[in-house]
């Protein structure tokens, strides 16, 4: 059987901008695949190449059998599309924004009709149905584009940065419903995120920064492979941030005030704190995550980018208060 989605040697520019290079991978039927990287890392512009919103400059992709350049509306049929940015018609209600989709992709009117109220009592939004789309809250609006995007009974789900913008309570939310459609329709998931924590719980991750693909795998084989003990360590005083930085090539700031050390284990935690000892305002050691798999794997953090001290003037204050492990 093949894969749910073939992606061979795919590039794409804007100009001289690189926006993909050479990207290839595949994701399996069922599978929740998710690509994992910060903003302009060329995820969007990736989704969109899967679901026939553009078109590679070269290399090829396939959704089933189906080759999305040759084939754009085969393969759209058989494939639910959840955008960044909104694209309900707030000027309708819930259920005209269902059942215009539906009318749109030809599904006949009693199956519409059971679909709409399958997939509104899923998502928890029966009780809407009748409400003007303007009316509902930026996590219920991506509730109803969720559910749109199955009314054509897809079996391919993409859904870009599904939870951008939304309170913890709305994101929790979103996921629990992915996964609900997952257990009850076999649902092939790709999803895109610069949330790290989202990606825990994905079958396959596929780390992507500046149109490059870096590593595939799981959350576990990729921390195992890339993963790092970090240590998070906020100094008194700017000299030993700037003494920590110098002895520490791979060093890098947050936040102004909070260094990052790629730690060794247990013994270089110890020898550091032996170093620096009370000069360390406060220290706290990560183990090993996808946040630092990422930092390992570009020598950034994928939240904010954090630039080198050398690039940054510390701004450490000078209040006393026990380090901390």
């Amino acid at each position: 059987m093949n894969p749910a989605i073939q992606v061979n040697h795919v590039g794409k520019r804007y100009g001289r901008t690189v926006a993909l290079h050479d990207v290839s991978f595949d994701v399996h039927r069922k599978e929740l695949f998710a690509l994992l990287g910060p903003n302009g890392a060329g995820k969007t512009t990736l989704l969109h190449i899967l679901c026939t919103v553009l078109q590679p400059d070269e290399g090829t992709v396939h959704i089933g059998d189906l080759n999305v350049m040759s084939q754009p509306t085969q393969a759209r049929s058989g494939v639910g599309v959840v955008f960044q940015d909104p694209s309900l018609d707030d000027r309708l209600t819930v259920y005209e924004n269902l059942n215009f989709h539906g009318l749109v992709f030809g599904v006949p009117g009693k199956l519409r009709r059971r679909r709409i109220e399958a997939l509104l009592k899923l998502v928890e939004l029966a009780e809407w149905q009748e409400k003007l789309v303007r009316t509902l809250s930026s996590g219920m609006k991506r509730r109803v584009e969720i559910a749109r995007a199955l009314i054509h009974d897809s079996r391919v789900l993409f859904l870009d940065e599904p939870t951008v913008g939304l309170d913890a309570q709305s994101r929790e939310r979103i996921w629990e419903y992915i996964g609900r459609l997952r257990s009850q329709r076999e649902l092939t998931v790709v999803v895109t995120t610069h949330y790290i924590e989202e990606v825990e719980t994905c079958d396959r991750v596929c780390i992507i920064d500046r149109g490059r693909i870096l590593a595939i795998d799981t959350p576990a084989a990729l921390k195992a492979a890339h993963g790092q003990q970090l240590l998070r360590v906020v100094p008194r005083e700017e000299a030993t941030a700037c003494e920590i930085m110098a002895a520490y090539a791979d060093a890098t700031v947050r936040r102004n005030t909070e260094i990052i050390v790629r730690s060794g284990g247990d013994e270089f935690a110890e020898a550091f704190l032996s170093r620096f000892g009370r000069r360390i305002r406060r220290l706290s050691v990560e183990e090993p995550s996808l946040e630092s798999v990422f930092l390992a794997l570009t020598g950034r953090e994928i939240r904010d980018q954090a630039a080198g001290a050398r690039e940054r003037t510390l701004a450490f204050g000078r209040q006393g208060g026990e380090h901390t492990r």
